[in-house]
């Protein structure tokens, strides 16, 4: 086992690789539909779905509102390309979102089995 200070170390590094992209959806079925792709992939280890957002935002110089679903998508750095290109490939938007945040604590069970489902 590695001494205390090498497992802080080595789950910081692990941490740092870690992204919760957010995208959105203009209905639940797309949001599955990216969802059950990027997981098929590998390219993702969870993608929540969250129903029911109300989305304002300027589209063509005019302030537009609708309803979408949004996605947060667990994966890493090394799989953003990929996953970018699925979410660009698959999506109706001919602008999807793509936000990519980084991620500064994870318990170490989580950080686990999100590195583990991410290969």
């Amino acid at each position: 086992m590695l001494p205390k200070k090498d497992r802080t170390a080595s789950s910081i590094k692990s941490i740092k690789s870690c992204r919760i992209v957010l995208v959105t959806a203009p209905d639940l079925k797309t949001a599955r539909k990216l969802a059950q792709a990027a997981l098929r992939q590998r390219l993702v280890a969870c993608a929540n779905i969250i129903p029911g957002v109300e989305s304002h935002y300027w589209w063509d110089e005019e302030v537009e509102r609708s309803r979408e679903v949004l996605i947060l998508f667990k994966t890493t750095r090394a799989h953003l390309i990929d996953l970018q290109t699925l979410v660009a490939k698959e999506h109706p938007y001919t602008t999807p979102e793509f936000v990519s945040l980084g991620v500064d604590k994870v318990s170490r069970n989580y950080l686990s089995w999100w590195l583990q489902n991410t290969l």
